[in-house]
């Protein structure tokens, strides 16, 4: 009989190995299987675009989080992979005619590809070093799309067509809320069930200690570069994603401020945990467009539509803090000690 820290007891090795391990998780994962279906019924336009921003978002995040959160390796190069991913689909579908699924699995492959190739320097340098290296990566790729107009059009906006799948229409909101649902979960899953392999082992040895991991035999090369190109093909298919659901795609969308927000999303909801990536893409996304909501109601709110940039900032920035200073491991340990506090009920660990 196995047991954890949290009075959850299994019997076998395939109740352990399962992701849902009580009726409580398969009850919540219902109910929120029933929000996210209900949800576009009943948001109005504005919302219904936030929920496919925070779709999109979470794909991206979980993404960056198994790079940061699960493998240690720190990286501020996302705008500039989701420019790859947003442009490669953009540009092939545009250009080519190639249809929608084809212009994903292009995005993917190719922005795991150059992801990897930035990764290379994760090899050599650690921390800050590292960080910068990926800075600069962020700056390259974009200075190339700005400069190779010939293939990227420079800083004119590549306008894409409205992607069709099996002949349905998935140029509104609504229909493309769906086919972002799908990807969310998908990207979800996949990511989850890779933790449980022996190269998710193999990131989670690298980031608790790379010397030792090298020791039992973990080929930190491998590895390390595998991890950049996973994380950059997960945020290779949110770029896609966002060129389809702009149909407009220009430089501007992915400078370092969409790779600090990307870091903010896997800090605040919690480093190395799938649920945490994606319950940081809600707070990140969904919080501003509720302010921005309040301050349309005028009244004691109305002077935070006047200055809204400067008060997101705020948000944005004590948010960040906050957490660190008195949650560091995110939303997703919030969450996970109020479930154990009540499961353990009345009794204390």
């Amino acid at each position: 009989m196995a047991a954890t820290a949290t009075g959850v007891y299994h019997r076998s090795y395939a109740r352990d190995l399962a992701i849902h391990h009580t009726r409580s998780e398969r009850v919540r994962l219902a109910l929120v299987l029933a929000l996210v279906i209900v949800a576009p019924f009943v948001a109005g336009p504005t919302w219904l675009t936030v929920l496919n921003q925070i779709g999109i978002a979470a794909i991206g995040a979980i993404g960056l989080n198994l790079l940061v959160g699960s493998t240690g390796q720190i990286s501020l190069g996302q705008g500039g992979f989701l420019a790859v991913g947003a442009y490669t689909a953009g540009l092939l579908t545009a250009e080519s005619g190639l249809p929608f699924l084809g212009g994903i699995a292009a995005a993917v492959l190719l922005t795991a590809a150059v992801g990897a190739f930035f990764g290379l320097p994760a090899l050599r340098l650690k921390g800050l070093y590292l960080a910068i290296a990926t800075l600069a990566a962020q700056q390259i790729i974009l200075w190339v799309i700005r400069n190779w107009e010939g293939v990227t059009g420079g800083v004119d906006a590549l306008v894409v067509p409205a992607p069709t799948l099996l002949g349905i229409d998935l140029s509104t909101d609504f229909s493309f809320y769906w086919v972002i649902l799908a990807f969310a979960a998908l990207s979800a899953l996949v990511a989850t069930n890779l933790l449980r392999t022996g190269i998710g082992r193999a990131f989670v040895a690298i980031r608790d200690q790379d010397i030792a991991a090298e020791a039992m035999g973990v080929n930190l090369t491998r590895y390390k570069v595998l991890a950049f190109a996973v994380s950059s093909g997960f945020v290779g298919l949110a770029g896609a994603l966002t060129a389809y659901d702009t149909k407009i795609v220009t430089f501007e969308r992915f400078t370092l401020d969409v790779s600090i927000l990307y870091l903010a999303m896997i800090i605040v909801g919690g480093l190395g945990s799938v649920s945490g990536a994606i319950y940081g893409a809600v707070f990140m996304i969904g919080f501003p467009a509720y302010i921005r909501e309040l301050s349309s109601f005028g009244g004691p709110l109305e002077f935070i539509g006047a200055d809204l940039p400067a008060v997101q900032a705020l948000i944005f920035g004590l948010t960040i803090v906050l957490f660190l200073i008195f949650e560091p491991r995110g939303i997703a340990r919030i969450w996970g000690r109020s479930k154990d506090y009540f499961r353990l009920w009345p009794f204390r660990t």
